[in-house]
């Protein structure tokens, strides 16, 4: 058993983790930018996949990784994990559509509400409080969902059904559908960028550098908001014109 996720400000990333420490405590958990999450894909024959909902879609990355390792998918047990910040229709459903195609069983999916990680927008924005209660109510999910799989083999369907196939489909993806289908360019740096470097470290896509004293997009975003969540300048937007607030799970787990 392995785990394998894409995670930007921490929501992903601790939901894997907490799941995979109640189910096998030995299990490791890759972030899937790493070279060595193919080789877990290689290696082991029940995969956790874990990402963030964007759009009741995908991340364009982690369908570029399902795609890439086409052929290491057959025969595979896969569960699918996925973060909200409200809504997620089937974005457990759309990678199990593809995995599927490869020959792999998909053996479950489970969605789970996390505080929201869109820095530079109002909309979901709560208090430190509100925020607090929505882990502590995650992580009572996982636990249960946890002693469900342990106990009765009894996993979580979420996001697989076809009603919510035509939820997600008609709820969000076909209106942002340009959104999803690649990496975006939008990826904007003020003038308030100090070229400090963190961002280019933070970046899963390896897409940020620093030229002539400033950070740069090579227009290879993954929208993960991981590099938004941390400059120290707030010189990093993409959805919207400013940082309303860093969310990063560990400023609400505190």
């Amino acid at each position: 058993m392995v785990g394998i996720y894409l995670s930007g400000t921490g929501n992903t990333k601790h939901c894997l983790e907490k799941l995979l420490s109640l189910l096998d405590p030995g299990a490791k958990c890759v972030p899937i930018e790493l070279k060595e999450s193919e080789q877990a894909v290689r290696e082991n024959d029940e995969i956790f996949l874990a990402y963030p909902t964007q759009f009741s879609n995908i991340p364009y990355m982690v369908r570029d990784f399902i795609n890439r390792n086409s052929a290491l998918w057959n025969g595979k047990k896969v569960f699918l994990l996925t973060t909200m910040g409200l809504f997620s229709g089937d974005a457990t459903g759309c990678a199990a559509r593809l995995l599927k195609k490869y020959g792999a069983t998909v053996t479950g999916g489970l969605m789970v509400h996390m505080p929201d990680a869109v820095c530079d927008n109002k909309m979901l924005k709560k208090p430190l409080e509100e925020n607090q209660k929505i882990i502590a109510e995650a992580d009572r999910r996982l636990e249960e969902v946890a002693a469900q799989m342990r106990d009765t083999e009894n996993y979580p369907k979420e996001g697989l059904s076809f009603a919510a196939h035509l939820a997600g489909l008609f709820g969000q993806r076909l209106y942002f559908y340009t959104k999803t289908t690649g990496y975006s360019r939008k990826l904007k740096i003020s003038d308030a960028c100090v070229g400090c470097g963190l961002c280019v470290n933070k970046c899963p896509m390896g897409n940020l550098s620093v030229k002539d004293g400033k950070a740069v997009s090579a227009g290879r975003c993954t929208m993960c908001y991981r590099c938004i969540s941390t400059c120290p300048k707030q010189a990093v937007t993409l959805l919207g014109k400013k940082v309303i607030e860093q969310c990063r799970y560990d400023k609400y787990a505190g």
